[in-house]
């Protein structure tokens, strides 16, 4: 409905304002604007109606978490080692895809910013080797992700750049973390969510295990972040509100400033009215991942061909 040019100017023209900005994003309409790849409508035959009612395996549910430990340690890997996962803990069950951009971040000596990426990087290394354990032969390959085009794309869409220009997360520290704070909210909102899903309560309790683990990292993240100052508080905001125009009508995003521009005020906690922490469903963190708003959409953004999961639900907004 809206170009690049014109949805990026009405961001940051309403930039002091987190709810009109929102509502320019929903308006918008972010369908397209970040894919990499084609949208897919999902069947609606009879077989399909049947699929729908039965409910998600616990070994689907392990593989949707299994993506995002993929995306997830594949950015802290490259950007503390300059290298990703090892060859043995990326194959699987369904398509092995590459990545696509990623280095070793210029980190300042004695950078504590840099012993906090160290430190999850290791953590979610371990989280893959877990999941691919637990799931045994039934582990999914690692799909195929792109963090150049998607970052650059998702960072026009929230005013962080301008229209045409790119984003590198691995540039320096401050883009780093940026770029970490589009993954750790959604990690823990991710696990959150699908966690009512699990049948087995080793597995739930595991997952309630990991997603603790993911929740110490988005403090760490939106710590650093709120530490850099205001201006960079504000950046992390735009991409807060550019998130939550992707998952639905309902605002369960949080930046890491509240209040208004003349009274910013520390929101490192996002969390509902009862300090209790949001949930997204599948449906919403792929909506996310995919940089699209669109219901059926398949694949785009960080996973140009989608994620890799034999339960369409899981793969399908």
């Amino acid at each position: 409905m809206f170009g690049k040019p014109l949805v990026v100017d009405m961001i940051s023209r309403s930039a002091e304002n987190a709810t009109d900005r929102r509502n320019f994003l929903r308006a918008a309409g972010l369908a397209g604007l970040g894919t990499v790849g084609a949208a897919a409508a999902i069947s609606t035959s009879a077989g399909a109606a049947s699929a729908a009612d039965a409910p998600i395996s616990d070994g689907a549910i392990l593989n949707f978490a299994l993506n995002l430990e993929y995306l997830e340690a594949e950015y802290y890997l490259r950007a503390t080692t300059g290298q990703g996962l090892p060859d043995n803990l990326t194959t699987g069950t369904k398509a092995l895809g590459g990545v696509t951009g990623g280095s070793q971040v210029p980190f300042k000596a004695g950078s504590t910013v840099a012993k906090y990426a160290k430190e999850i990087a290791a953590d979610e290394l371990a989280h893959v080797k877990f999941l691919r354990s637990a799931l045994g032969s039934a582990a999914v390959a690692r799909p195929k992700i792109n963090f150049t085009d998607a970052f650059s794309a998702a960072a026009q869409a929230a005013g962080v750049v301008k229209a045409g220009e790119s984003f590198d997360p691995f540039k320096d520290e401050t883009s780093f973390l940026l770029g970490a704070y589009i993954f750790e909210d959604l990690g823990v909102t991710a696990y959150k969510g699908g966690a009512p899903l699990i049948s087995s309560k080793d597995y739930l309790g595991a997952a309630a295990g990991i997603l603790a683990v993911e929740a110490y990292h988005a403090g760490l993240v939106r710590r650093s972040i709120y530490n850099l100052g205001i201006d960079v508080a504000v950046i992390a905001n735009k991409i807060s509100d550019a998130r939550d125009s992707l998952d639905g009508k309902d605002d369960i995003d949080q930046g890491v400033l509240a209040g208004n521009p003349k009274a910013y005020r520390a929101n490192l906690v996002p969390a509902d009215k009862d300090a209790i922490a949001y949930s997204r469903s599948p449906q919403q963190v792929h909506n996310i991942a995919y940089l699209n708003p669109a219901s059926g959409v398949t694949k785009g953004g960080f996973f140009p061909d989608g994620t890799n999961n034999d339960d369409a639900r899981l793969t399908t907004t």
